[in-house]
């Protein structure tokens, strides 16, 4: 039937005038069936079969950015051409099933969640960092507080300190020998270059006798004698100074590190003294006060600062008491060592027994080093 009707239609005559314009054509209620009839048919189909497609394009997701909007009809101008990505708007998720609107969480929202935790626990460490400081310098004021109040008290006479005069009088003799072991290190350093200043000296002269020795025939002799003197002179002082260096070196050790480290030890004991005594006044005055709930409480906190300053003092003072007496050993192996060197070797050069001297340095062991080895070598000069 469709077919019929469609074929009349266009089999049908449109009347021209003499100008060519078309004439004024009576009404055919026919044809305007016929494209009514076919309008509906063809929108029925294709509202059947756009479902389908839109159910399909919907599911798999089309990417909105890659469509566009044409505006216009049939044929016309890429002007009208409208790109789906300028159009700002939330982006939406369809469910072809239920036929809603879904928001779609982008992935500039996780981001900025993700910085803004970042820096939340930033700030929540540097927090703590600052807290962390503050209560140390907190402890450290109230620590130097208690303790320079305890030595202002000890010095007007009003407040007690704890005595071990034993050990007090063990430190006092290390103090007192340090000194003189110091003033004996000062004034061997003292001789030692003296002599090197001699011994320069002779080497010198020896140099000059012998070069007047050829320069002179007529004291040839007298000038070649003293030559060789100064010259055996010079190498008996070069094996003295060796003894002497040795001595010099061992004493320097004793005095400014294994006695300067015991002296550091009871720096430390001497501290952790008077911090013992500040926080035992402090008991004693938390002692004799009100027992109340909240003075109990102040009182249990001291008595435990007590104890661990009690246990510091009494580390240290046994580190004390060892070093005093591994100090003395040693002092004494070490000193018998070198003041018989030092007398050796001092008695065999006036004596002018080099073959002693040169056994002195051998039974202690003691290598000269050849002339001009202190000098540095030209590589290490570059």
């Amino acid at each position: 039937m469709t077919d019929s009707i469609m074929s009349k239609a266009a089999t049908m005559e449109i009347p021209i005038n003499s100008n060519g314009d078309t004439g004024t054509l009576p009404e055919d209620d026919s044809l305007e069936q016929a494209a009514q009839l076919q309008w509906s048919l063809d929108e029925k189909v294709g509202s059947s079969r756009g479902t389908r497609d839109l159910q399909q394009v919907m599911v798999s997701g089309p990417n909105l950015n890659e469509t566009s909007i044409v505006s216009g009809g049939y044929g016309g101008t890429a002007e009208g051409i409208i790109p789906t990505s300028s159009i700002k708007g939330p982006a939406v998720r369809y469910n072809a099933e239920f036929n809603k609107r879904i928001p779609v969480t982008g992935l500039g929202s996780n981001m900025h969640h993700s910085s803004s935790s970042s820096s939340m626990a930033a700030d929540d460490a540097t927090r703590g960092v600052a807290v962390e400081k503050l209560e140390t310098m907190k402890k450290w004021g109230l620590n130097t507080y208690k303790c320079t109040k305890q030595m202002i008290s000890e010095r007007f006479g009003r407040g007690s300190r704890t005595v071990d005069l034993e050990l007090e009088a063990q430190i006092e003799v290390l103090r007192d020998t340090k000194r003189k072991y110091e003033n004996v290190l000062r004034l061997a350093r003292a001789l030692t270059t003296h002599f090197y200043n001699m011994v320069q000296t002779q080497h010198a002269l020896g140099d000059t006798f012998a070069d007047l020795s050829q320069k002179s025939p007529e004291l040839r002799d007298e000038f070649g004698y003293n030559a060789e003197t100064q010259k055996l002179l010079c190498k008996n002082g070069e094996t003295l100074l060796g003894a002497v260096n040795f001595f010099v070196s061992s004493i320097n050790t004793l005095v400014n590190k294994t006695m300067e480290d015991t002296l550091m030890t009871i720096k430390m004991y001497e501290s952790a003294r008077l911090e013992f005594d500040a926080y035992r006044s402090d008991l004693e005055e938390l002692s004799l006060g009100p027992k109340d709930a909240v003075a109990m409480a102040r009182i249990d906190a001291a008595q435990e600062q007590y104890q661990v300053q009690k246990d510091k003092y009494e580390h240290l003072r046994s580190d004390v008491i060892i070093k005093l007496k591994f100090l003395e050993e040693n002092k004494v192996k070490v000193m018998h060592k070198q003041l018989l060197l030092f007398h050796n070797a001092i008695s065999a050069y006036f004596a002018g027994n080099q073959q002693q001297l040169e056994q002195t340095l051998k039974q202690f062991n003691i290598k000269l080093r050849p002339p001009g080895a202190d000098k540095p070598s030209w590589l290490e000069e570059q």
